[in-house]
């Protein structure tokens, strides 16, 4: 439990670009509850809604990347997409694992919502029949897409990693399970936008999926919670209203990350200086890396 305590301030020292790596991690999901957080179901819903998103999604990162790989021609973006892919690989896979070892056991069917992600990673976000000029658009198109949702994701993985998930006697596996990945998330979270910049997606193109983008991901999130709470015996079928409401408690709780911070986050990105470098620490990534009972578990 030690290892998984609230890091405090962030380290001085920023090691500046690493380089990136798949770890490899090993998670014992045997007896892990429903409610990791016991004293809040709704949160402990509302994150494990990222396993019913995240694996299609990062798949479908990976794939683009692959058919962006050949176009480009700078070594260091080239090694850092290739370690983007190998760290979204592995992401994809333990998320995958928990809906089958964790969500499966407690008698949450999860095909249902997975369909839906299927459909909108598989079909509205794959590669299009176009040719040429078209094909190269759709491509960037979809790059620029990622860039975006990446941003989320490392301001999320910066919040579990500063969140003081035990005062709210989380399970220490789960919690670090989203540590292991948010940290990751923070290793690399300049990839993304500097492969869309490389390709030619400009500010105005990224402001404006990035409106598209924010409000389609917080409902997303928001349909798998409400998909989990109607499958958990344990909690009344909430409708919207109530459902947001119990949400809203869990954020003034400090149980999940706020929308207020969420929303002056996405809103840095249109600062035409934007830099993701801004979101977390590189450091502070590193060194969770380093401890992570996940990692230490496979090398012991």
């Amino acid at each position: 439990m030690k290892l998984l305590r609230r890091a405090g301030r962030r380290p001085d020292i920023d090691p500046g670009p690493v380089a990136l790596h798949a770890r490899n991690v090993r998670f014992d999901w045997a007896g892990t509850p429903l409610h990791w957080m016991p004293a809040e179901p709704i949160a402990s819903h509302l994150i494990n809604s990222l396993n019913l998103l995240l694996p299609e999604g990062e798949r479908m990162f990976c794939a683009a990347y692959a058919e962006a790989l050949p176009y480009v021609h700078d070594d260091k973006l080239r090694e850092a997409m290739l370690g983007f892919i190998g760290q979204e690989s592995m992401h994809a896979e333990t998320h995958d694992k928990v809906l089958h070892e964790v969500l499966a056991v407690h008698g949450i069917d999860p095909e249902p919502y997975l369909r839906q992600a299927e459909y909108l990673f598989r079909r509205t976000l794959c590669p299009r029949d176009a040719d040429g000029v078209a094909r190269r658009q759709v491509l960037i198109e979809r790059l620029a897409f990622i860039a975006c949702l990446e941003h989320f994701f490392a301001y999320l993985g910066d919040w579990v990693l500063n969140a003081d998930l035990e005062r709210f006697d989380a399970d220490p596996r789960m919690a670090d399970l989203f540590r292991w990945h948010g940290a990751e998330e923070v290793e690399h979270r300049h990839v993304a936008h500097d492969v869309a910049v490389y390709f030619g997606a400009g500010y105005l193109r990224r402001a404006g999926l990035m409106t598209l983008v924010f409000p389609i991901f917080l409902t997303l999130v928001l349909r798998g919670t409400k998909f989990l709470v109607h499958q958990d015996p344990e909690l009344p079928d909430l409708g919207y209203p109530r459902l947001l409401a119990r949400v809203f408690g869990a954020m003034w709780r400090g149980a999940l990350p706020g929308v207020p911070s969420l929303l002056w986050s996405a809103l840095s990105t249109f600062n035409p200086g934007y830099n993701p470098d801004s979101v977390g620490s590189t450091a502070q990534a590193v060194a969770y890396l380093a401890k992570s009972p996940a990692a230490q578990a496979l090398a012991s």
